[in-house]
């Protein structure tokens, strides 16, 4: 489970029946998908595994409350049963939560129950349990801290609760046991074609500056916010497929809602809806809809989205953060799939939050739009379409009912191994072996150095971001503490990795300047 070992492969001159390009949840599904069917996938990521919107949800697996205010019933049906399989698929990741609906007048009590109840409906029978009405006490009892004046009563429902990141690393290593080869900072330079038709893809290792050919039957174009580039590659005359929205969260100490429920506020004075999620011991605070201009890798928060989350939050919880209690600010930016009607709107609210399937003329075939809780029909249709358009032969999808990597029924989450599943026990050995390995990297953290090694040998991190980012979320839950420990993680990675003092001084020195941005 090693790059170098992936790269090989890649340069074996094999042909390709899938090369997907993009390694964030919507490709990783697809290389998953593929791989399970039995043909021989590529996936090339030109950054880290889930780096750009993959890692920077809301950690929700869920239907979309506010889509069914909209009345977008199949997108709302369509993703329920979705979560239902991601639930019974990967239980170490993806868990039941209840959220509360505070009600301050009296009709929002019935009017929210019967909504909800339809959207338990809809979920068929892979609901996670029953929207119910509660009383003022219940509700004070579920979330100590809100606000209790006015309070009549509310409603509590449920939905998915998951660790993002976590999910896209150990879909890459379903990938792999499928048969897959995933590699992290391989960036796709140039479409192969002949006769007009895309035939492979030119590549460049991001790490060593080495460029290579793949050829391949099928080119999947899975780029999340960077589509456009892939289309324009292969036609500079193709419109943008896609609206960049951005959105921000806010992480505070756990106690600002001062129980295990969430909540949720169905409308906002912006028109969306604000959550309050417990997440890994913190609270997720979010999210915004901010139109922007340009697509990059590391968005920054707006001053007026900081201010919207902070003041619509002091609205629903007494003692409410204020700045000096965030622990971490993260912006995403939102690969919203446009139409011709609304490529000029300013509202990416309006924008629908479905996803788009396209084939181009050459064979080329993009995926973008949806969100984490719908990946794996996104991947079937994309697989899907790209047998029929390669000419491949036709092999059922398997994925509906397939276990993710690490799968495992856990109840027990006061432990942060509880993400890795099965993996779980391996990291335990690991910090048996030496004293050393089961030090705490920080006195506020969980996390040890065995989890450093683990992302090295077993996960394919190759920087500290890759580690404190996204394989033990250290940075997003405290990026102050992310920021201290830097030093030491880089240490460890460069003695596994048999990197020198200069490569240890410029992987700290790049994480400190990127954690930065995720401090007010």
């Amino acid at each position: 489970m090693t790059r170098d070992n992936h790269l090989d492969r890649l340069k074996s001159g094999e042909i390709w029946d899938f090369i997907v390009i993009g390694g964030g949840a919507t490709g990783l599904g697809v290389a998953v998908d593929a791989a399970a069917r039995g043909f021989k996938t590529a996936l090339l990521e030109q950054s880290d595994f889930a780096k750009a919107t993959s890692c920077r949800s809301t950690k929700l697996v869920h239907g979309g409350v506010r889509y069914l205010q909209k009345g977008d019933v199949s997108l709302v049906r369509e993703a329920l049963r979705e979560r239902g399989r991601l639930r019974r698929n990967a239980p170490h990741l993806v868990k039941d939560q209840r959220f509360i609906i505070a009600n301050y007048r009296w009709w929002e009590k019935p009017f929210y129950t019967i909504g909800l109840t339809f959207y338990d409906l809809l979920s068929g029978k892979l609901g996670l349990g029953r929207s119910l009405p509660l009383s003022r006490k219940k509700v004070i009892n579920a979330v100590p801290r809100i606000i209790r004046k006015k309070l009549r009563g509310g409603v509590v429902y449920h939905d998915g609760q998951f660790d993002d990141a976590r999910l896209a690393v150990n879909l890459m290593q379903t990938a792999a046991e499928k048969g897959a080869v995933t590699v992290n900072y391989v960036k796709m330079t140039r479409l192969l074609k002949s006769n007009g038709s895309v035939t492979g893809v030119e590549a460049r290792n991001e790490i060593n500056g080495a460029c290579f050919e793949l050829q391949g039957r099928c080119i999947v174009n899975a780029t999340g916010i960077f589509v456009d580039e892939i289309i324009r590659m292969d036609n500079r005359d193709e419109a943008p497929l896609v609206r960049p929205s951005q959105g921000i969260h806010l992480v505070v100490k756990g106690s600002f809602l001062g129980g295990n429920d969430a909540i949720m506020v169905p409308k906002t004075s912006d028109g969306r809806v604000l959550f309050g999620v417990p997440w890994h011991n913190r609270v997720i605070l979010g999210t915004t809809d901010t139109p922007v201009k340009d697509f990059v890798l590391e968005p920054r928060p707006l001053e007026e989205e900081i201010d919207f989350v902070l003041r619509t939050s002091a609205q629903y919880l007494t003692n409410p953060p204020e700045r000096k209690d965030v622990l971490c600010v993260f912006a995403g930016l939102r690969p919203l799939a446009a139409t011709k009607r609304n490529a000029d709107e300013k509202k990416t609210k309006e924008i629908s939050r479905s996803h788009k399937l396209i084939a181009s003329p050459s064979g080329l075939i993009t995926i973008t739009g949806g969100k984490w809780t719908t990946y794996r029909q996104m991947a079937q249709e994309t697989v899907d379409l790209g047998i029929k358009i390669a000419g491949l032969p036709k092999k059922k999808c398997v994925t509906k009912e397939m276990k993710i990597h690490g799968y495992r029924e856990t109840s027990d989450r006061s432990n942060c191994l509880y993400v890795y599943g099965s993996d779980g026990d391996k990291i335990l050995a690991l910090q048996a072996e030496k004293p050393e390995y089961a030090e705490k990297l920080h006195p506020d953290l969980d996390f040890t150095v065995a989890q450093v090694l683990w992302a090295v040998r077993q996960e394919m991190a190759m920087t500290p971001d890759d580690v404190l980012a996204r394989r033990i979320r250290a940075l997003y839950l405290d990026a102050r503490a992310a920021m201290e420990i830097a030093p030491k993680v880089a240490a460890i990675m460069a003695k596994e990795m048999n990197k020198d003092e200069a490569w240890i001084k410029a992987q700290t020195e790049e994480f400190i300047a990127l954690a930065k941005g995720y401090i007010l």
